[in-house]
């Protein structure tokens, strides 16, 4: 009879279940606080308030005990969570980056097919008609001034 196979947990499936594991263990230590303070309280009630002023020194005690160890466990349960949260979004930026890039390519081809010119056909295009623009304002301003004069010596 072969095993069953086990899912891979992925680092945000491990971190949710650390914390639940600490969430429980808080619940747990809460509730046996909870029973061990009953139990004192009718103790205390049977055998007197030097007893009852022990017993609030141990729950004290483990109060503050069990706040640390809680403490440090969420500690860590966050920056597990935090760690893991920045790595999907990382992963998340990738994606949508090479998803950009694809839809860039694709939308350029396309146009390239229907004819619309390109970015670099546009510059060349562009230089092109400054140099011819240059070149016309030469050649106007070079056979203007005769005519210019050809015409104010008509008027004469």
């Amino acid at each position: 009879m072969s095993k069953p196979k086990l899912k891979k947990r992925t680092p945000t499936e491990a971190a949710a279940q650390q914390a639940r594991g600490v969430g429980k263990t808080v619940m747990d230590s809460a509730q046996q606080i909870w029973l061990a303070g009953l139990g004192a309280f009718v103790k205390a009630q049977a055998e007197g308030g030097k007893l009852f002023d022990s017993l609030v020194k141990e729950g004290a005690a483990l109060d503050a005990k069990t706040r640390k160890i809680t403490g440090v466990k969420m500690a860590e349960a966050r920056g597990n969570v935090e760690a893991t949260l920045g790595q999907v979004r990382e992963r998340s930026q990738e994606t949508w980056d090479k998803l950009e890039k694809v839809f860039e390519d694709r939308v350029s081809r396309a146009l390239g097919r229907l004819g619309v010119p390109g970015r670099d056909e546009i510059r060349t295009l562009t230089s092109r008609v400054e140099e011819l623009s240059r070149e016309v304002r030469k050649l106007n301003s070079g056979g203007a001034a005769p005519k210019k004069r050809a015409a104010k010596s008509a008027r004469h």
